[in-house]
């Protein structure tokens, strides 16, 4: 007897299904079974298509799909319809893909079965709850593992998945690597008890080593299937009593890099619904593993380098305590062309570097590392700030503009600020090439942003000239550098930023320095950002790097590093307006602003500021020297007096005018009688100083001598 009169006999029919022309064939069974005529045919796909319920095509399609990329047989129970959309018959179906090349033909049965009654422990492919519960965790369980960030995050998450309807109580992750495989994380097990598959050959008789070798998914059963076809390591397996396991690939990119097994301590029967899950969890714990192994590569890079490439800070300073801190932007490789540094010098005075060479990759790095290296060496030759800086910018300029590693580098820049500190004297001489302008944080409290002369960034024109200011660091108070990171991050501009960073100097009084640096990078780069972001806040955030220098107070009850607390100590600040920069009397004002920025009496504030401005304005316009501002303020909150000192070089006194009333000038001396508590000329051995001094309230005691003198 032919094998087809036997099987119609029992009322099996044979079908073949060939994906490449989309025709099905069927045997004389089959089409009865379909509800055409008993008589062999050859179909088109959508002739078949028509006579099965829409929901089951639909089924049989990811069902036929999981078989095709497992290897294994392919069930389902399918509803047959007539013409007019009634139910004619369910069957059940079996069938096997052979694979040839991108395409595969199906050989299968059908067979007729009855129908499931109420009640019945039977399950077809098609059930709502069922299936709703599936796409729900599966959604869940996506969403987990694209959150995970690393390894151990992954497999905790791995360990917590509950399926639905079929939870294992045992899960263990292989990774392949060197012809072994090994557990990189295992759950449901207690400690020791994975120590015997900790480290495997390849070859072995192990089920995931199998499934490594052909990247084919296996299901056991039962442990009678297990013992059947892995004798030799049923024996490690047996004392765990479970009743079911799969095993399964882990592949990404066509590169099998693993293998998941999920142990059971019930029987499961691995449906093809249950495959289907199993299947679809595999595939997103094999991607979110590779992701989290790039990530962890990349940090593992970037913090090599950043402690290659970031210096410690030296031995300590004399009476100076130093705080640093450097935070990679969140993204890519995390590292970039920020860069601190503290170099001892010949002369005994310490010099402090900060830096930002354009760009956040690789090159950017390295050209960091080259600049950083080549400024340490000038300043270790005894060269000045200025001299500092005119040399890194030829070297930088050299190495970018006739080498750029491919055709999208192009030349890179980089902005520093060179400080050379004399720790008896607190004397600082500071350099500008670019950067953001420091900080000083007084002795009270109170926070300047101190105008620094500059020129253009490094690398840009050899020939670029980089002018020195000089300023003081008096006991108690610190100077503070930073890139334009720690400023700019959470979309702020320069004014937004250094207001934000103001508040955090200008709280922290009494602390460490080092919980000051810890402060102002939390303080923008922290939760507590997302709270104070500026207008920008799509911008790209920046790496930070960040400096402290504090001169500390002449008191012995503070200790090393700590910060003086805001008290009734006075503030001070010193400034030079140069001819060539008539624009920088616009930042004299703000600093007398920010100087008075408590003060009681805001018309007083409003007057400072503007015989400030006429004082130095008639300096400019009147000498051919620089002015030399002064400004500080003294006595405790509510009866201060602000005493504000302009120099010049110029032997000739201001003498009264008296301008007409269309006069655009002549009224400085009237507005200092009117608005001053006290004035006064003062001739010197070279130039002369002009001076006012205002008592916050009008509280303060003028004292002898007070008054317009000439």
């Amino acid at each position: 007897m032919r094998t087809e009169d036997l099987l119609a006999a029992i009322a099996t029919g044979l079908w073949r299904w060939d994906s490449a022309s989309g025709k099905v064939s069927l045997d004389a069974e089959a089409a009865r079974l379909l509800g055409l005529p008993a008589e062999p045919v050859t179909l088109a796909e959508s002739a078949v298509r028509s006579r099965f319920h829409p929901v089951d095509w639909n089924e049989i399609n990811g069902v036929v799909n999981l078989a095709v990329a497992e290897g294994t047989l392919a069930e389902a129970r399918l509803r047959i319809m007539d013409e007019e959309g009634r139910l004619l018959r369910t069957v059940r179906s079996r069938s096997k893909p052979v694979i040839e090349g991108d395409n595969y033909t199906l050989f299968g049965t059908l067979q007729e079965v009855a129908e499931q009654q109420p009640g019945s422990a039977a399950r077809t492919p098609v059930t709502g709850d069922w299936r709703r519960s599936r796409e729900a965790f599966l959604l869940d369980a996506g969403r987990a593992l694209a959150e995970a960030r690393s390894t151990a995050e992954v497999l905790r998450v791995a360990a917590s998945l509950s399926m639905p309807g079929f939870s294992p109580d045992g899960l263990a992750v292989f990774g392949a690597a060197g012809g072994r495989i090994r557990i990189i994380g295992h759950h449901g097990h207690n400690a020791g008890d994975m120590g015997p598959f900790s480290d495997m050959p390849l070859d072995m008789d192990y089920p995931a080593a199998e499934v490594v070798r052909t990247g084919r998914a296996i299901y056991l059963p039962s442990p009678e299937e297990y013992r059947r076809r892995y004798p030799a390591s049923w024996s490690l397996a047996q004392r765990f009593e479970r009743r079911s396991w799969a095993f399964l690939p882990l592949i990404v990119a066509g590169r099998t890099m693993g293998a998941w097994m999920a142990g059971f301590a019930h029987p499961v029967g691995f449906t093809p619904d249950e495959r289907s899950v199993l299947t679809t969890v595999a595939r997103m714990l094999a991607q979110a593993l590779a992701r989290a192994g790039i990530a962890e590569s990349e940090r593992e890079l970037s913090q090599g380098l950043q402690r290659a490439m970031m210096p410690t800070l030296g031995p300590e300073i004399p009476g100076m305590t130093v705080a640093a801190r450097y935070v990679p932007t969140g993204g890519g490789l995390q590292v970039g062309g920020d860069w601190y540094d503290m170099i001892p010098l010949p002369s005994g005075r310490i010099a402090l570097v900060i830096g930002d060479v354009q760009g956040h990759d690789v090159h950017a790095a390295g050209l960091m590392g080259q600049l950083r290296i080549a400024l340490r060496a000038y300043a270790s030759e005894g060269h000045r700030p200025d001299a500092v800086l005119s040399r890194a910018s030829r070297f930088l300029h050299g190495i970018t503009g006739t080498y750029a590693p491919d055709e999208h580098a192009g030349a890179r820049f980089a902005t520093c600020l060179y400080i050379e500190a004399d720790p008896a004297t607190g004397a600082l001489e500071l350099a500008r090439a670019g950067h953001p302008e420091p900080a000083v944080r007084m002795a009270d409290g109170t926070v300047l942003v101190r105008p620094t002369a500059g020129g253009l960034p490094l690398g840009i024109d050899p020939d670029t000239d980089y002018p020195t200011t000089r300023l003081v660091l008096e006991p108690g108070e610190t100077i503070m550098i930073c890139t334009d990171g720690l400023i700019e991050t959470g979309g702020h501009d320069l004014d937004t930023g250094w207001a934000r960073l103001r508040t955090i100097m200008e709280g922290h009084a009494g602390d460490n320095l080092e919980k000051l640096a810890d402060a102002l990078v939390a303080a923008v780069h922290g939760p507590s950002s997302h709270h104070t972001t500026g207008p920008l806040v799509d911008r790209r955030e920046d790496d930070i790097a960040l400096l402290l220098l504090c001169r500390e107070a002449l008191d012995d009850s503070l200790e090393p590093g700590a910060l003086p607390s805001v008290g009734d100590r006075g503030r001070r600040t010193a400034l030079t307006i140069a001819q060539a920069e008539p624009e920088r009397i616009a930042g004299v004002r703000r600093q007398v602003r920010d100087l008075l920025h408590d003060w009681t009496g805001a018309e007083q504030v409003d007057s400072a500021v503007l015989m400030v401005s006429e004082m130095v304005t008639n300096v400019l316009v009147h000498t051919d020297g620089d002015a030399l501002l002064v400004a500080e303020a003294t006595g405790k909150p509510g009866a201060r007096r602000l005493r504000v000192e302009v120099a010049d070089a110029s032997d000739e006194l201001p003498h009264r005018r008296r301008p007409g009333e269309m006069a655009s000038s002549g009224r400085g001396l009237m507005l200092m009688e009117m608005l001053a508590d006290a004035w006064g000329v003062d001739p010197r051995g070279e130039g002369k100083s002009i001076w006012f001094e205002l008592y916050e309230a009008g509280g303060a005691d003028p004292g002898p001598g007070a008054g317009p003198a000439a």
